[in-house]
């Protein structure tokens, strides 16, 4: 009985940021196999695919989505926030510096208040998008 040659890992790059997919593949079938090739388009569908999903799992979280909304309405304080949610503030300051941290939010500071608003319109658009799906007229189209 012939024996299967082992499987051999094979590593290719995927764009600059020096992201590696390993997979394995049987010896026999590697010279079929093509490298990937590299190019800018790709490096920055790639660079685009990463923006937009961390933008998601920011939303993805029901309080920063909560604050999200809030902030997409005008630029609120940490104490306003905690006092609409119903949070407590180490609560509310944590996920408002998770979003601070990905780029959707930005601070001004006026005496010892921190005051939040979102950092940009294409963020407060895809907001409004999300409200109007899900929240307007206090219908939810959507299943839960």
């Amino acid at each position: 009985m012939a024996e299967t040659p082992a499987p051999k890992r094979t590593k290719m790059t995927l764009n600059s940021e020096e992201r590696t997919l390993e997979r394995t593949v049987p010896a026999n079938l590697e010279d079929h196999l093509r490298p990937v090739e590299s190019s800018p388009q790709l490096e920055k569908i790639f660079v685009s695919a990463r923006r937009a999903s961390d933008f998601l799992k920011a939303l993805a979280h029901e309080t920063r989505l909560l604050l999200l909304c809030l902030l997409s309405e005008r630029e609120r304080s940490v104490t306003e926030l905690e006092n609409i949610l119903s949070l407590r503030q180490p609560t509310v300051s944590q996920q408002l510096a998770r979003l601070r941290l990905d780029g959707l939010v930005t601070t001004r500071r006026e005496g010892k208040t921190i005051y939040y608003r979102i950092n940009d319109d294409d963020i407060r658009r895809v907001i409004s998008v999300v409200y109007d799906i899900f929240c307007r007229d206090g219908k939810d189209k959507r299943k839960a």
